[in-house]
């Protein structure tokens, strides 16, 4: 799934209008034309990993910044699927999964796991959540009133700091866990 344009243009106005700087100002200072950035904040075209980097550095933020948005508590994405750019250079795509709030601590850890019970875990500190990617096999995950079923590649994150459980249902299943704290 590529990059949903609309995503992309609120992106980039609401961080210009941070910045306070002009169009042609940010248009300067990412060395692209005036007339792409205008398209881009208008949500047409398909600008290119290159340029949207080249906008991140102009404007002094990380380049997930631009993806930011208002996300459901519970969020999967399934392997092949979710919001991606692709390199105008080298055979190269990036499909992001999660951005990383102000503030925030993160831990990562990587999970093996066996059938049998499943691991139920009480609520973490408020505002925890939790990102998990199933690298091999199958698990249910997420929380306890709503888990989901997920296979290889697949993305789900679930807020932390309330009841939740991973259960895996394949011999094996690795997984990469990541702790967020705010």
């Amino acid at each position: 799934m590529a990059l949903p344009i609309e995503i992309v243009a609120k992106g980039l106005q609401r961080e210009r209008q941070k910045a306070g700087i002009s169009l042609a100002e940010l248009a300067r200072r990412a060395g692209i034309a005036k007339s792409t950035l205008s398209q881009l904040e208008s949500a047409q075209g398909n600008p290119s990993l290159e340029t949207l980097w080249a906008l991140c550095v102009a404007l002094e933020i990380p380049f997930a910044k631009l993806m930011e948005t208002n996300i459901a508590q519970t969020q999967v994405i399934r392997f092949g699927e979710g919001p991606s750019v692709s390199s105008e250079i080298a055979h190269y795509q990036a499909i992001l999964l999660a951005t990383c709030p102000t503030g925030a601590r993160r831990d990562v850890y990587i999970l093996t796991t066996q059938p049998g019970a499943p691991r139920c875990s009480q609520p973490h500190s408020i505002g925890s959540i939790e990102h998990i990617i199933i690298m091999k096999g199958r698990a249910r995950v997420g929380l306890i009133s709503d888990s989901v079923l997920l296979g290889e590649g697949d993305y789900i994150c679930y807020p932390a700091d309330q009841e939740h459980i991973f259960e895996a249902l394949e011999q094996d299943t690795r997984a990469i866990l990541i702790s967020e704290q705010r």
